[in-house]
């Protein structure tokens, strides 16, 4: 254990739950949490965005994670950390853990030992309420943050200079995924009525960044599927993109196997090639497909003809350059009109696992 510079932390991601398995992956790190604030000097901001893109990985850590309390019985699982700093937890749980009613985030408990003592992080997992069989699976980049993917010059020049605050989200967006959301309940972590899921080919590295936006423009959270990035062909080549999203997207539609989720994405980095796969695979578990057309990013021939094999196999299929989306087409994905915002306190524990508990490879 270093006696010198700062000391490991566990950074969890969002995490995600049905009835008889828990999905929850983290990182540990040194370095201090990154520090959000738009009042920065632009040699401040870009100290921040560089310290965070540098990370410091902290590899053979053990952590051990907690579900469940107060009435259920604790349960614990340990595993170690890789030579990144990834733990991906993949925990069977008991047959008492039915989902709740409505949609909330539970709550799971991190613990690990640094040169500090013992120390501890709460991690959150999203439970999808039985009350509701749609959910949303979207892409990030340009679908609700404008980038300008296409041009990957530009689009880390925004990273690195500019704060989530004054990142500009796609016009329209908070107020179409409102809608979807059909309202949320919550006061610690609101989680909306109908489930959001992130999938995206942006790093691990972005997700303190990518949450920081979400809220500073209202969008709703959810888990994020994202990549661990390396200066490779894999990484870097446009095959990654989709490969990846491709891999995500029926990893959520296999976990969720009687929901039917609706997939928004846009045109910049084949969203649409990635969602026919997914329709293909799984012909009636996507409830719809919408894509915005992105500006200076055309659809090409080849998506045009992943469209085309969208709408052949009968999904509705909406496209724009707004999300100006009409009621009319919200209802052929199962939108209903009595949604109302709910308030409710804290967020209940997860339900505890089961032995054994699985660490899948980063």
């Amino acid at each position: 254990m270093p006696l010198f510079g700062p000391p490991a932390r566990v950074r969890p991601y969002f995490g995600y739950r049905n009835q008889t398995r828990l999905v929850l992956s983290l990182r540990a790190l040194r370095g201090a949490h990154p520090n959000w604030d738009g009042k920065s000097s632009t040699f401040a901001k870009l100290k921040t965005m560089l310290s965070h893109f540098a990370s410091r990985e902290v590899p053979d850590l053990s952590v051990t994670i907690e579900t469940g309390a107060g009435e259920r019985q604790t349960q614990r699982a340990v595993a170690t950390t890789d030579h990144e700093g990834f733990i991906h937890f993949d925990l069977p749980l008991g047959h008492d853990c039915p989902l709740p009613e409505r949609s909330s985030w539970e709550t799971v408990v991190l613990r690990w030992q640094s040169r500090d003592g013992a120390q501890e992080e709460t991690g959150y997992v999203l439970a999808p309420g039985r009350d509701q069989r749609l959910g949303v699976i979207s892409d990030i980049d340009d679908t609700i943050l404008e980038t300008g993917a296409h041009d990957l010059r530009r689009n880390w020049r925004r990273v690195l200079a500019q704060m989530p605050g004054d990142r500009l989200p796609v016009p329209g967006a908070a107020q179409f995924y409102a809608r979807l959301g059909g309202g949320s309940a919550g006061a610690r972590m609101p989680a909306t009525h109908r489930p959001f899921f992130y999938v995206s080919s942006s790093p691990w590295n972005l997700f303190d960044y990518l949450i920081a936006f979400q809220t500073a423009h209202g969008l709703p959270h959810g888990p994020m599927l994202l990549r661990d990035w390396g200066f490779n062909r894999a990484t870097l080549g446009a095959s990654g993109h989709g490969a990846h999203k491709t891999a995500a997207i029926g990893s959520i539609l296999d976990f969720y196997g009687n929901t039917r989720f609706a997939l928004i994405g846009d045109s910049t980095q084949a969203d649409a090639i990635a969602y026919a796969d997914a329709v293909a695979a799984h012909p009636d578990r996507v409830a719809g497909v919408l894509i915005r057309k992105a500006p200076g990013a055309p659809i090409d021939a080849t998506e045009m003809a992943a469209l085309d094999a969208i709408e052949a196999a009968g999904v509705p299929l909406w496209l724009g350059d707004r999300f100006d989306v009409r009621d009319d087409f919200l209802a052929t994905l199962g939108l209903d009109d009595h949604d109302t915002r709910q308030i409710a306190s804290g967020a209940p524990e997860a339900c505890p696992a089961s032995a054994p508990v699985h660490a899948k490879d980063a």
